[in-house]
């Protein structure tokens, strides 16, 4: 399988995790020692894959309250063949966020090892 179908694969298993809030495939797609990353208040808010995810495993998903989905691959930057960046953009109910993935190929297949998200916006129409 080519490298870019893979980590497309890679990229769909994160949007199917916080679309149904399944922290099972959130957990695959996640490095173990990952950690996720924000400023947006102006001081940099740092979290582990661990907190994260046990945060994502307690909230309502937006599957479950038939929201459309809305996510996209906005850019795919290779840095390397077993390493690339990838900008995304989600909503998750009334939120839409924009998120820089680094994502790393190792024994596990393609794995986050790092997450920069932005609040970009909050619609005010929420599903």
């Amino acid at each position: 399988m080519e490298k870019s179908k893979q980590l497309l694969e890679a990229v769909q298993l994160y949007f199917d995790a916080l679309y149904y809030c399944d922290t099972d495939m959130l957990n695959k797609v996640f490095h173990e020692t990952s950690s996720l990353f924000d400023a947006d208040e102006g001081k940099i808010f740092a979290e582990p894959i661990a907190s994260f995810s046990k945060d994502v495993g307690s909230r309502m998903s937006p599957a479950s309250k038939n929201q459309p989905r809305e996510d996209e691959i906005l850019m795919i930057d290779w840095l390397s063949p077993i390493s690339a960046t990838v900008k995304i953009r989600l909503r998750a109910h009334e939120n839409i966020f924009v998120d820089h993935l680094a994502f790393v190929k190792g024994e596990n297949g393609w794995q986050i090892v790092s997450k920069i998200w932005h609040l970009e916006s909050v619609t005010s129409n929420p599903v």
